[in-house]
């Protein structure tokens, strides 16, 4: 835990620093003790440190929701983004604006998280509903049904793009591709509530997944409500979720990758899988955003094209060692 903090330190100084006008050294040191104002100021408070933030947060929120969904589900392959759940808080999301604003910029973006958490939520039932079957759920069939219902909503979501204007309509395009918009600190202060709320609930919840991990018959022999608690857990992932969405757009593979490098960092109990992925997603997605914008400046590639780059091979190689 201790490496993984100086990590993600090293990440936010080379973060500071990575962009279309670089900083000294002693220019980044003045700026953030205050001694140096103009705009090294502006570049560093008002445009970098903000989307530092929101990475850091999006990419902790979905690693701890893919560490949920894997234990809760017991299927390793389990991710928001690939079950589906990614693309419902998406489609929440934009029937929201559509719906009551019409145009991305007059909706609040304190509500943007709820409408994500409904969309989500929508989204999560239907695909843990079609997936059981005969009382079970089978990892190939939870992705297979996961996968099918993230392009369906998908589908709709396009219909819904298509009432907005010009603007709004390239806007949910770049945004469902992972995209970092929200770069000042309002949508920094709104995701850090939720994030401030959902999950240190979610990491104390790291014994009960230890009992479900177990198998739902072992862990009712010692005495845990079941079904109960398996609900409140899915209720978390799905609030991260579709708080991280709402603010970066889907970000696929986060809430694969974290989880399993945390398990081989820090072993199998949850109690410490949760905070060792929440490090790990944070530091996953300000890698990736650091890259998109700084690899052919001063074009950005979102931070989802990167992440999905990454993991999409490693999703290959877990298939692969699985079958």
């Amino acid at each position: 835990m201790f490496v993984l903090v100086l990590l993600l330190i090293s990440g936010v100084l080379i973060s500071m620093n990575s962009g279309y006008t670089r900083l000294s050294p002693l220019d980044l040191l003045q700026t953030l003790l205050g001694q140096k104002k103009g705009d090294s100021s502006i570049i560093l408070w008002s445009i970098r440190m903000p989307r530092i933030m929101i990475a850091m947060l999006v990419g902790a929120g979905l690693a701890v929701a893919g560490a949920i969904m894997q234990g809760t589900s017991q299927n390793s392959l389990a991710d928001p983004g690939i079950l589906g759940i990614n693309a419902g808080a998406g489609l929440g999301v934009v029937m929201y604006i559509t719906v009551f604003y019409g145009k991305i910029q007059l909706a609040p973006v304190q509500a943007l998280p709820i409408a994500a958490f409904i969309g989500a939520t929508f989204a999560a039932f239907i695909v843990f509903t079609l997936a059981r079957k005969n009382q079970r759920t089978t990892p190939t069939r939870l992705i297979l049904v996961g996968i099918a219902t993230g392009a369906g909503i998908s589908a709709a979501m396009l219909f819904f793009t298509y009432r907005m204007d010009a603007y709004s309509y390239d806007f949910v395009k770049i945004w469902m591709s992972g995209s970092i918009w929200g770069t000042n600190w309002q949508y920094v202060k709104t995701a850090f509530f939720w994030m401030a709320v959902l999950l240190p609930l979610a990491v104390y919840k790291g014994f009960r997944l230890n009992l479900l991990s177990l198998g739902d018959d072992i862990a009712a022999s010692l005495g845990l409500s079941i079904q109960r608690e398996r609900l409140v857990l899915l209720l978390l992932a799905v609030g991260l979720a579709g708080c991280s969405v709402a603010l970066a757009g889907s970000i696929s593979f986060v809430g694969l990758i974290a989880p399993h490098l945390a398990r081989r960092f820090v072993g199998a109990d949850y109690k410490r899988v949760l905070p060792a992925s929440l490090f790990i997603g944070a530091l996953l997605v300000l890698a990736a955003d650091t890259i998109g914008r700084t690899v052919v400046q001063p074009v950005e590639i979102p931070v989802g094209i990167v992440v999905a780059a990454l993991g999409g091979p490693y999703f290959l190689y877990l298939l692969i060692r699985q079958h």
